[in-house]
């Protein structure tokens, strides 16, 4: 009986301590942060941060332009912010929400180059300009790949960079310094370099690890987390150029987002002391990233491989980034007059089931690309070179339509015939994207950034199947991305196969198209 009463006791204890733990589990600070896509690196270090504060941290990676929008709107979805400079912030926080931002890190936006072709250039052996990059470029000897200027931060980082040393500028950009005709047009044939752009610096990396282009521009400290992933698969690393007249560099600032919630701002600070603390940014640092404009501490030396032309010595001096009102018209400059023209095909699903939301949707998002008051809100507006065409399909090819003049007028025709199109029938994935191909075969595309966006709600099920259209990709010999929206019932192994057989990407329409519509858009 003794036995019994003390079995009975610990029994009850465990289960108090149980439901005591539960309700723990219950009342977890949760700390929301909208974060830049660069952060996805630190996730370790994050889940042992919230581990030790006892806080769950939940992260959101969208583009620096994004966040930027968010801030203007408030942010009341989130807690914190952490883009990859304080010049989003600076743009954003109109309403004054944002309290106790500080810099975990530093990294310069860099090239990162194969090295055989860095040492054919001479790039190993000199410090390098932005006019010996352009010089490459014009002799047709280097192309590379970098994120929008109009969508992500290293992109625009860079961009501005460059603004600077074509001009020589010692100070911030001017709106007269911005409209000069011949900045403009070195502008111009720089961008022509361009072989593929993106939304997301680290989706840009992961993209580049599975092809052969020749060089990209991003942060040091994704070109490090590259490099380390290339020489485990017995590759040649890339060769960092730091261009002396044109550097950049984030800042990566974590800002508390005031919504009036004191418990909410405890926890962030809590957070931010953990990343701040010294043992922590030794750990940040062993990353790649800087914790200072110079030299790193000696544990992490390794990992800034001098090897790969990393040099930690050299003082980081960034140019000054230009008031908000001039950096907002120099990235609508890019938009809309400087990158390289955009060529996409828009592959829309018109199958039966899309009937009712699902074309409400769709007819939204295309109108937020095509109507270009809409599009300008989101910096997608069209280049005056681009061209834009439809592939309207269910089982079969309904109609097709491509647009040479981007014209306003134009570009609304093209949204006429989305908006006036009804539904009706199956769905065939593969002769839609290979009708796009052989449109695009028709043009050269080396003065474009083409891309293919398709979008569905089902599963393939026509005539033709994934091996009809690689055989055809693969004959029309075009490196053109697939980038697909999955919606309602789509089959996402489908679309996976696609992107990776292409170098695309799938995005996840089904909570809402039109922002899928819209991130994909920033992609080419």
């Amino acid at each position: 009986m003794k036995g019994f009463r003390w079995r009975l006791l610990w029994t009850t204890a465990v289960c108090m301590m149980l439901i005591l733990c539960s309700g723990c589990g219950r009342n977890r600070q949760v700390l929301k942060i909208l974060s830049g896509s660069e952060n996805q690196e630190l996730e370790a270090i994050l889940d042992e941060c919230s581990r030790e504060t006892g806080i769950d941290i939940q992260m959101e990676y969208r583009g620096s332009v994004d966040i930027m929008r968010t801030l203007e709107a408030g942010g009341e979805d989130y807690d914190a912010v952490w883009p990859a400079s304080s010049i989003w912030i600076s743009l954003g926080d109109r309403q004054h929400k944002i309290k106790h931002a500080r810099s975990v890190s530093i990294t310069p936006v860099v090239f990162g180059i194969r090295r055989p072709l860095a040492e054919e250039l001479g790039f190993t052996e000199k410090d390098v300009s932005v006019k010996d990059i352009l010089a490459a470029v014009e002799e047709g000897k280097l192309h590379f790949c970098m994120t929008s200027a109009t969508q992500s931060n290293s992109g625009a980082s860079a961009y501005i960079g460059f603004l600077n040393a074509f001009l020589d500028k010692q100070t911030a950009l001017t709106s007269q310094d911005i409209q000069d005709p011949q900045l403009q047009s070195k502008m111009r044939e720089f961008f022509s370099g361009v072989e593929r752009s993106s939304g997301s610096s680290d989706w840009l990396k992961d993209m580049f690890l599975e092809s052969d282009y020749d060089a990209m521009v991003n942060y040091e400290c994704l070109i490090i987390s590259a490099n380390q992933e290339m020489e485990e698969r017995g590759e040649e690393p890339l060769y960092v150029v730091y261009p002396y007249d044109g550097l950049s560099i984030a800042d990566s600032p974590l800002g508390y987002l005031d919504q009036g919630d004191p418990d909410k701002e405890e926890a962030f600070l809590a957070v931010q002391e953990y990343l701040l603390s010294d043992t922590v940014q030794k750990q940040i640092e062993a990353t790649g990233r800087r914790i200072g404009y110079q030299g790193v501490s000696e544990e992490n030396k390794e990992v800034f491989n001098p090897g790969w032309g990393i040099d930690t010595e050299r003082i980081l001096s960034p140019i000054s980034m230009p008031d908000g009102p001039v950096l907002m018209e120099a990235l609508n400059l890019y938009q809309t007059e400087l990158r390289k023209p955009s060529f996409t095909i828009y592959c829309l699903d018109y199958s039966g089931s899309m009937s009712g939301t699902g074309r409400e949707q769709l007819v939204e998002a295309m109108g937020m690309i095509l109507i270009q008051e809409q599009a300008s809100q989101y910096l997608l507006q069209a280049n005056e070179q681009e061209i834009n065409g439809l592939v309207l399909f269910d089982e079969t090819i309904l109609q097709e339509e491509v647009e040479e003049q981007p014209t306003k007028e134009n570009l609304e025709g093209l949204y006429q015939t989305v908006e006036g199109y009804s539904t009706a029938g199956g769905t065939d994935i593969y002769q839609a994207a290979i009708r796009a191909l052989e449109i695009m075969g028709g043009y050269d595309l080396r003065g474009y950034t083409p891309a293919i966006i398709l979008m569905t709600d089902g599963k393939s099920n026509g005539i033709m199947d994934f091996s009809d259209f690689s055989q055809a990709y693969d004959e029309a010999g075009l490196d053109v991305p697939v980038f697909s929206i999955m919606f309602g019932d789509a089959e996402e192994g489908q679309l996976e196969e696609l992107a990776e057989y292409t170098h695309g990407r799938v995005f996840d329409g089904r909570e809402d198209l039109v922002e899928a519509f819209r991130s994909v858009k920033g992609y080419n």
